[in-house]
């Protein structure tokens, strides 16, 4: 079986055979050998250039291809969002990165016809302990996303489980974090965006039922303060309106019989 799709309250949502979400987590293997390559190379003094050619390298050597690489134009193989740059930043050969930066690079890799999606928000050496929480409560946001998809559940179970992770982390924290609601998760399997759209906030209980074979990217996105955005003149980089710093964790997650599956962990 090859991806059926299935209408779920109106929307096209792409039910896989196990075998299928077998075949997603190869791919999701890549993503992640991919993003601890870069991680390993995330230093002062080198570029975001030099780290799209480190993830490319990685998915090309395993038979792979980079799903971003020229994905509506994109320029490179991974997003590479550095400080207040939340999302879709173009790596340069320019932007160095400099001790104390925060940089999220997420990441895409198609093999045998099947998408893994995932990023991560790498500290550059020695960076503030505020950053560090900003980081860790993003993470810990997008697990409890993840704790939440099960089967039988609403696809804004997950939205107001982010969201929830967010807030009792500002508060423990005693820190302003914003959530970005212009971008969340998204489907995912024989493409890269599929329905249904995932937002990072709202109330439980609505959208999609979750059904085994479902696949969503779940990829919270936070900010140190004010979460409103603007876009860049490049027609792709996402920064903060306020020049806050934003991260941006994601995974590819499987719905199954019994609960869920992380597809984008290491093999």
């Amino acid at each position: 079986m090859l991806g059926a799709l299935a209408r779920l309250r109106g929307r096209d949502i792409e039910l896989k055979s196990p075998t299928e979400i077998e075949a997603m987590r190869a791919a999701g293997a890549v993503v992640a050998a991919a993003l601890a390559a870069v991680s390993e190379q995330a230093k002062p003094g080198v570029s975001t250039a030099e780290l799209d050619a480190v993830a490319e390298q990685v998915i090309r050597d395993a038979g792979a291809v980079p799903s971003f690489l020229g994905y509506h134009g994109f320029p490179a193989s991974i997003c590479a969002s550095v400080n207040d740059r939340i999302v879709h930043g173009i790596p340069s050969a320019s932007d160095v990165l400099a001790e104390g930066d925060l940089i999220s690079v997420d990441c895409g890799a198609i093999l045998d016809g099947w998408h893994g999606d995932s990023a991560v928000t790498i500290a550059v050496g020695s960076v503030s302990e505020a950053d560090l929480a900003l980081s860790k409560a993003c993470e810990a946001a997008m697990w409890a996303g993840i704790e939440a998809v099960r089967p039988g559940g609403r696809l804004t179970d997950i939205s107001y489980a982010i969201q929830e992770a967010c807030k009792a982390a500002a508060i423990a924290d005693r820190a302003d974090y914003g959530i970005v609601a212009e971008y969340g998760g998204h489907g995912i399997g024989t493409s890269m965006h599929m329905d249904p759209f995932l937002p990072n906030h709202g109330e439980p209980g609505k959208g999609p039922k979750l059904v085994p074979g479902m696949a969503l990217a779940i990829e919270p996105m936070l900010t140190a303060g004010d979460p409103e955005t603007r876009e860049l003149e490049d027609g792709w980089t996402v920064v903060t309106e306020s020049g806050s710093r934003a991260v941006h964790w994601e995974h590819t997650v499987a719905v199954t019989e019994r609960g869920h599956s992380v597809l984008t962990l290491p093999a």
